[in-house]
């Protein structure tokens, strides 16, 4: 069972209160290091979101195990993160609008990822609005079965891009030093091997994971030359990939520990659209043009090109390959992957933080983080 921890001694964030309500037997302990709000900089469009738990289609079906609380508070916690990621990436090179405020956009940028493909401003606008929709639910959903939300406000400390176009706001994740894994486009390309049974897979573009690169420009200085700011497009396009994939198996990872089923349908139907979104983004990183920056080295190798371009490797094979699953013994299937749940909280804290995503955040930062997603690790069926 699922033992509560209490978290008196870890500062709350400045200036907020946490909602006060009477603990019951088994529930999470009220005093959290986090207290209630949504992020700064969602914007006006989450304020019928942020407080709706009248629209829930059927009353709370009582106090939830401590379990299924961190399991909740840890996803709230990283789709926190990545809607503050995307809406840096939406400011300067997708869609500004009532649902998506924020930014006036970098001319040069946008057309560089529109040489990737010219929907992408549409799509970077929608995977930022799903990450807004999702934080805002899971926070109004956690109050609405009495628990404690999740509050990141205190460590939007790291800069903005100080490109024309983006806010000049605090910021929780760094998309100016970039070390990329983009292992997921061989790994769901693979018919042999599974990352569940160990198994390792090579890089699509090697140099985005040997080195450091921005995948925004940092400045207006980064607009030119032309196939500088092409490979940072580029590295946004796998980047893109990079995080979605890792959400399209959180959920499947951390739903098997879930014991409410409501909660259970929260994780799949949440789950589902994460998966959405990686086949988009697979699908567009297939497009990226071969480009070497002339600037730093940055090179991108043409995927239709040995070693790619078989019928593995295609660049426009990006439907999930069948692959071993749970026993090599067993036939191949086509799924996720991977799902194994053990650590999948804490490493998923581990994956994003050698993504280069938090450089420059404080300790205290890092601690919030981990305690997380310990909590959420230690979580069982009861």
């Amino acid at each position: 069972m699922f033992s509560s921890t209490r978290y008196d001694n870890i500062a709350e964030t400045d200036g907020a209160t946490a909602a006060q309500a009477p603990e019951a037997a088994g529930d999470v302990t009220r005093r959290s290091f986090l207290a209630t709000g949504v992020a700064v900089g969602a914007g006006a469009a989450l304020a019928p979101l942020g407080r709706a738990t009248a629209a829930f289609a059927s009353p709370p079906s009582g106090t939830l195990t401590n379990g299924d609380v961190a399991l909740l508070r840890f996803r709230a916690a990283a789709e926190i993160l990545e809607t503050d990621l995307w809406q840096q990436y939406n400011e300067l090179g997708g869609i500004q609008d009532s649902q998506v405020p924020g930014g006036s956009g970098s001319k040069f940028y946008t057309r560089a990822l529109e040489n990737i493909d010219e929907n992408m401003p549409q799509y970077i606008h929608d995977n930022t609005h799903d990450e807004l929709s999702h934080f805002s639910f899971l926070n109004a959903y956690l109050e609405s079965r009495g628990a404690e939300p999740v509050n990141l406000d205190k460590y939007r400390q790291l800069p903005s891009s100080k490109a024309a176009g983006a806010r000049q706001i605090g910021r929780l994740t760094n998309l100016m030093e970039l070390t990329i894994d983009t292992s997921w486009w061989t790994r769901y390309r693979s018919s042999t091997k599974n990352p569940d049974l160990g198994d390792k897979f090579a890089q699509a573009v090697p140099d985005l994971f040997a080195g450091s690169f921005p995948a925004i420009p940092r400045s207006d200085d980064d607009l030119h030359p032309h196939k500088h700011i092409q490979a940072i497009a580029n590295t946004a396009a796998f980047h893109f990939g990079t995080i979605e994939q890792g959400g399209t198996s959180n959920y499947p990872q951390l739903a098997q520990r879930v014991t409410d089923l409501e909660v259970l349908r929260v994780m799949l139907s949440f789950g589902g659209v994460e998966t959405m979104h990686f086949q988009t983004w697979n699908d567009k990183a297939g497009n990226v043009p071969p480009i070497k920056d002339p600037t730093n080295g940055l090179e991108f190798p043409n995927l239709n090109d040995p070693p790619f371009g078989n019928e593995e490797l295609k660049a426009n094979l990006i439907m999930p390959e069948p692959t071993v699953f749970l026993n090599k013994s067993l036939p191949v299937a086509s799924i996720v992957r991977p799902t194994k749940t053990q650590g999948a909280a804490t490493g998923a804290v581990a994956f994003l933080t050698a993504d280069g995503l938090f450089k420059g955040q404080s300790t205290e930062f890092f601690e919030v983080l981990k305690r997380l997603a310990t909590e959420a690790d230690a979580a069982t069926r009861e």
